[in-house]
């Protein structure tokens, strides 16, 4: 089972604030060093050089790299789930948990601060909301299954083609980031897809609590 650490800057040998041609330089040098000419029957060095080429695949891009970053520490300079060393294996699971965990905070934040910058768009919707919720109960209150039901529909008017491009940044880098630790569902194919679904359901329900928040603090019962 793979080790529950994924700094893929410790991985290339270089800090956080490494250059783009810093991380170049040392990526060459190890590939170099771990080639499989040069280690040919020897394991160790077939298991570095996946390592290497995997890290490097992330951070030898810049935009790539970005999204690295976000996941790495969630977008908020805490510290990373992901660069924990214990002595033991954790379970493939627990790593994807963390990692939607993330991505949820990715998209609940993205939309949440998309509706405060557009109060006119929020208010529009609190007024279908609040007709749809009368109809329903007889009475008027924010009720959040009313709201998270609306805001599945009403997220697609709201998603620009820019957002939608930074999503699939963020899952491209997330499942690389899930596969290189072993994090492949069943494997092959159709695990790498489970995984994607599980992945891009996780930042689509943090696109719909964010709606529910922005519209819970707007919200004024009449």
């Amino acid at each position: 089972m793979a080790q529950y650490h994924l700094d893929y800057y410790a991985t290339l040998e270089v800090t956080p604030q490494a250059s783009d041609e810093e991380i170049k330089r040392a990526y060459r040098k190890l590939a170099l060093q771990y080639h499989p000419d040069r280690n040919q029957g020897n394991k160790k060095a077939e298991e570095k050089i996946r390592e290497i080429n995997a890290a490097y695949e992330v951070l030898g891009d810049p935009e790539t790299r970005k999204s690295y970053e976000r996941l790495r520490f969630g977008g908020h300079g805490r510290k990373s789930d992901f660069v924990e060393e214990p002595t033991e294996t954790v379970n493939p699971g627990v790593i994807l948990e963390a990692m939607e965990k993330k991505l949820w905070e990715e998209g609940r934040v993205e939309i949440f601060r998309k509706l405060m910058q557009d109060l006119a768009l929020v208010k529009e919707a609190l007024a279908a909301i609040r007709k749809a919720t009368v109809a329903k109960l007889g009475y008027d209150k924010f009720h959040e299954e009313i709201v998270k039901m609306y805001a599945k529909h009403a997220i697609g008017e709201i998603v620009t083609p820019e957002m939608e491009e930074r999503k699939e940044r963020l899952l491209d880098v997330a499942l690389h980031m899930m596969l290189s630790q072993g994090v492949d569902g069943r494997g092959g194919r159709e695990g790498a897809e489970w995984v994607t679904r599980q992945l891009a359901a996780a930042f689509q329900r943090g696109r719909v609590d964010g709606y529910c928040e922005a519209c819970e603090l707007l919200y004024v019962r009449r």
